[in-house]
């Protein structure tokens, strides 16, 4: 089975990609306008690109990211596979404002920083689950 061919997933699987796919388009959106500053804080100081142009691309690319979830469903095992790399691609600017204790969303202390480390492995899981991605993916025989 190729990676666009896929079998369609449950309901329950579709929903919570749809949920995801929304998500990310209002996350991406965020960055783009009235977040742009917040997510400015995520950005590593030691990363050799403008903190605003990173922000703005990573914007711009979670919403196609949502809008392939909303919209590609013969596709959702390479889109799985793709937005799982993102969420693991933007760790390091959830380490870097926990390292550098930079204050953003509402994330002003340590604990609240560390914590929110712990839900990224929860988004990788999720739009694996969500798309049936390491289910349905290939297998070499």
């Amino acid at each position: 089975m190729a990676l666009t061919d896929a079998a369609p997933t449950s309901l329950p699987r579709s929903l919570a990609r749809w949920v995801l796919g929304a998500a990310l388009i209002g996350a991406g959106i965020s960055h783009l306008t009235f977040a742009r500053d917040d997510f400015q804080a995520q950005v590593p100081a030691w990363f050799p690109v403008d903190d605003d142009t990173v922000v703005l691309v990573s914007g711009v690319i979670e919403i196609g990211l949502g809008a392939a979830l909303l919209a590609w469903a013969r596709g959702r095992v390479t889109v799985g596979f793709v937005v799982a790399a993102f969420f693991v691609a933007v760790l390091p600017g959830n380490i870097a404002q926990y390292v550098e204790g930079n204050d953003a969303f509402g994330l002003d202390t340590d604990q609240k920083r560390l914590i929110r480390l712990f839900f990224q492995p929860v988004l990788v899981a999720w739009v694996l689950w969500a798309t049936a991605a390491w289910r349905d993916r290939p297998r070499g025989r």
